[in-house]
C-alpha cells in the first residue's frame, strides 16, 4: 500500500503556523535590537566622559585680545553737618586695542577612536595665527595680550607667543595665556601664537559674542578627510580645492560683519552599535521576504517544506543578528558583516542540502538569502538611501513573483481539509 503525499500545497494550518514562527522570531529581533540601544545608551554617557579626559572636548577658538589700563580721580561731593567735603575715587578703565588684521591657519588631522560600540570623531588640531593690532595712544603703555583656550579639557603643545617678532613665556590667566609688554606711543603691536591639540566632534573659529566686525581677514584650513561639513550657522569658504588627502578650505574677507562663525564638523563613522540595532529592528521585513519566496519556489516545485523547517530558517536568520551584535564589540562592523553572513548562509544551505537537495540549497534559497538577509542588511549602510535600496528589493520581488506565478491555478494549490491524500492499494 503506497501514500500520495499532497507536496507542494498550502494548507491553512500551515500557514497559521508559520505565521507563528515569524511573529516570535519578531518579538526576538526586537528584544534584541532593544538590547543594542540599551547597551549604546547605558554605555554613552560614562564612554562621553572617559573620551573628553584622555583625548578632549569641542574646541571653540577665539580672537586674542590687547589691552591696557588706565586710572582716572573722579571727585564727588556731600554735604555733611553742613559742611562740604569732597571724595575723590580712582577709576580703573580697561582699553582694548582695535584688531586690523588676522592670518590664521588651520591643519586638522581627523583620528577617529572606538569605545565599547560607538565610534568618536576625535582630531588633532594644529593653530597658528598672526594678528596685528593698531595703537593709537600718545603715551607709552603696558600692554596685556591674552589668548583664550579654545577649550579647557584639553591639552596644549607646542604653545608659543611672539610680539614683534621676540618670543616671551606666556602667563596662564583667565582660562588662557596671557603677556604683558610696554608699548611706546602709536607703536603697533604685531602677535603670533601657535599651538597643538587635540579635540572632538567639531572645531570652530569664534570672531566675537553677537554680530562681528573683522578687517583683513584670512584663515586658511587643511583637513585631511574628504567628508567636510559645515554647520548651519556657520560661514562657507570662499573657495576651496580638493587634495590627494583631504581638502585646503579658504576664508578671506576684506570687511567682515556677521553674526555666524567659522567651523567644521568633522564627519562620522558608521556606528556598530545603533547600526546593528536598526538592522535587528527591520530584520522581520527580510524574513517575510525570505519566507514568501521560500512558499511560492515550494509550491511551483512541489517541494514540501514543513512549519519545522521553517522554524530552522527562522534560526539561522537570527543567528546572523545575533552574531553581528556581539561581534561588533570586537572586530570592525564590515568584519561583523561578513562573519554573520557566511555563518548563516552555511547553516541555510547545509540544511535545505538535506531536506529539498543541493539544487534548491544553494541556488533558491541561498541566492534568496543573499539578496533579503546580506544586501537588505548592507542597505542599512547606504546613508540617505536605505529606505530607497528597500523599496527597490521589494517592487522587483513582486515582479519577478507576480511573473512566475501568473498562470497558477491558486485554487488547485491550497489544499482543502475536506479532501485528506487519496491512499491506493
Amino acid at each position: 500500500m503506497t501514500l500520495e503525499v499532497a507536496t507542494g500545497k498550502i494548507t491553512i494550518r500551515k500557514i497559521a503556523a508559520i505565521t507563528f514562527i515569524f511573529a516570535c522570531t519578531t518579538i526576538a529581533w526586537i528584544t534584541l535590537g532593544s538590547t543594542l540601544f540599551s547597551r549604546t545608551g547605558s554605555r554613552n554617557e560614562d564612554l562621553d566622559g572617559r573620551v573628553a579626559s584622555t583625548w578632549g572636548t569641542p574646541q571653540e577658538q577665539s580672537p586674542p585680545t590687547a589691552s591696557y589700563e588706565d586710572s582716572q580721580v573722579k571727585s564727588s561731593t556731600t554735604i555733611e553737618d553742613g559742611r562740604t567735603i569732597v571724595h575723590n575715587t580712582t577709576v580703573v578703565n580697561d582699553h582694548c586695542f582695535l584688531l586690523n588684521s588676522s592670518r590664521i591657519r588651520v591643519n586638522l588631522r581627523l583620528d577617529p577612536r572606538q569605545k565599547g560600540l560607538l565610534w568618536y570623531s576625535t582630531y588633532a588640531v594644529d593653530f597658528a595665527g598672526d594678528y596685528e593690532f593698531g595703537n593709537d595712544t600718545d603715551k607709552s603703555r603696558d600692554v596685556t595680550f591674552h589668548l583664550k583656550f579654545p577649550a579647557q579639557k584639553a591639552l596644549y603643545d607646542r604653545l608659543s607667543m611672539e610680539i614683534n617678532g621676540q618670543v616671551l613665556a606666556p602667563s596662564m590667566e583667565d582660562g588662557g595665556i596671557s603677556v604683558r609688554v610696554p608699548l611706546l606711543p602709536n607703536q603697533p603691536a604685531a602677535l603670533h601664537v601657535a599651538y597643538h591639540s587635540q579635540g572632538l566632534s567639531r572645531w570652530r573659529y569664534k570672531l566675537a559674542d553677537g554680530v562681528a566686525q573683522s578687517r583683513n581677514f584670512a584663515l586658511t584650513m587643511h583637513a585631511n578627510f574628504k567628508d567636510i561639513d559645515f554647520a548651519d550657522d556657520t560661514l562657507s569658504p570662499t573657495s576651496k580645492q580638493r587634495t590627494p588627502d583631504g581638502w585646503d578650505l579658504n576664508w578671506s574677507y576684506a570687511n567682515l560683519v556677521s553674526g555666524f562663525q567659522i567651523g567644521m564638523t568633522m564627519p562620522e563613522k558608521l556606528q556598530p552599535g545603533p547600526l546593528a540595532g536598526e538592522i535587528s529592528y527591520a530584520a522581520p521585513v527580510s524574513l517575510f521576504f525570505f519566507f514568501f519566496l521560500m512558499m511560492i519556489i515550494s509550491t511551483l516545485r512541489d517541494i514540501d517544506l514543513h512549519p519545522m523547517n521553517y522554524f530552522f530558517l527562522a534560526g539561522a536568520f537570527f543567528a546572523f543578528h545575533l552574531l553581528l551584535a556581539y561581534l561588533v564589540d570586537h572586530v570592525s562592523i564590515h568584519a561583523a558583516m561578513v562573519i554573520a553572513s557566511v555563518v548563516s548562509v552555511g547553516l541555510v544551505v547545509s540544511y535545505l542540502r538535506l531536506v529539498a537537495g543541493i539544487r534548491f540549497a544553494a541556488f533558491e534559497a541561498g541566492a534568496a538569502q543573499l539578496i533579503y538577509l546580506v544586501i537588505f542588511s548592507y542597505a542599512f549602510f547606504w546613508k540617505g538611501f536605505t529606505g530607497l535600496a528597500i523599496t527597490i528589493i521589494s517592487v522587483v520581488t513582486l515582479f519577478v513573483v507576480m511573473q512566475a506565478t501568473g498562470r497558477i491555478r491558486w485554487s488547485e494549490k491550497f489544499a482543502s481539509r475536506s479532501n485528506p491524500p487519496v491512499a491506493n492499494r
